[in-house]
């Protein structure tokens, strides 16, 4: 089992760094993702390369989207002989000290998708937090309740082989849809599912925060997606129903401690 630090970035500035520099004291492998930045924090990923070895610094040419840095990334990954990716966003919202809880989880379950539950602070938007729901209830319904939890959080270790096979499964998931997608497809093809609460922090202006999140056109793009997975939920409908009668998720009796 190897397991890499797959991070997609655009535009985040010195978090960029910062995450890195994070991810590096838990992790020998990181692997960033320069998904077409334009505010040259790719130079500062650049330049820790010479201390660390296991910093691996990709740069696609344009914009193209998290799920498309995460696919090429993972691409590469599979090349390079890694079993598995933990994702982590570049805008210091996930909480490197974690990375330790997801690789001692997937020793033990190396054949599940580790998908954070994630642990608001008072800080977060009241509408972000409260307008996730919304694609969490159907991301429920498009799998039978198989084990999602929140379909939108993107720190997450997957098994790469299965990773890649949802990416195969469709056109789509290039973009902000990536991480509910991928997750509903995952669920599909039977890959056993454990949530792992996860704390999540929204930085201010102030400290550096960004959000590429755009609500109307995400949103719009989510409400396509669901509709879309709606079909393919209706097609399999017998297949998940079986799977459900037959006990549904094999890892949904996992309990993990919340901090």
């Amino acid at each position: 089992m190897r397991v890499a630090i797959l991070i997609p970035s655009y535009n985040t500035g010195g978090l960029l760094k910062t995450t890195i520099l994070q991810a590096l004291q838990h992790c020998k492998d990181v692997w960033v993702v320069i998904d077409g930045s334009t505010d040259g924090s790719e130079k500062d990923a650049e330049a820790l390369r010479s201390d660390h070895p296991g910093l691996h610094v990709m740069k696609l040419a344009k914009n193209r989207g998290k799920g498309s840095a995460v696919l090429a990334g993972a691409e590469k990954l599979i090349e390079a002989g890694f079993t598995h990716a933990l994702t982590m966003d570049s805008d210091g919202q996930h909480p490197a000290e974690f990375i330790p809880k997801f690789l001692s989880l997937a020793e033990a379950h190396p054949e599940a998708a580790l998908l954070g539950q994630p642990i608001f602070g008072p800080e977060a938007p009241l509408l972000r937090v409260k307008g996730r729901r919304i694609s969490n209830l159907w991301a429920h319904i498009e799998t039978l309740g198989w084990g999602i939890g929140d379909s939108l959080f993107g720190m997450r270790l997957y098994p790469l082989p299965e990773l890649l096979q949802a990416f195969r499964g469709t056109r789509f998931a290039r973009r902000f849809d990536f991480d509910t997608e991928v997750a509903v497809r995952l669920c599909w093809n039977g890959v056993p599912m454990i949530r792992v609460p996860t704390p999540v922090r929204y930085l201010t202006a102030e400290e550096g925060g960004v959000s590429q999140f755009r609500y109307l056109r995400d949103n719009t793009l989510l409400t396509w997606m669901h509709a879309r997975l709606m079909c393919g939920f209706l097609f399999r409908l017998p297949l998940l129903a079986w799977r459900t009668l037959k006990g549904g998720n094999p890892t949904r009796r996992v309990t993990i401690q919340q901090l």
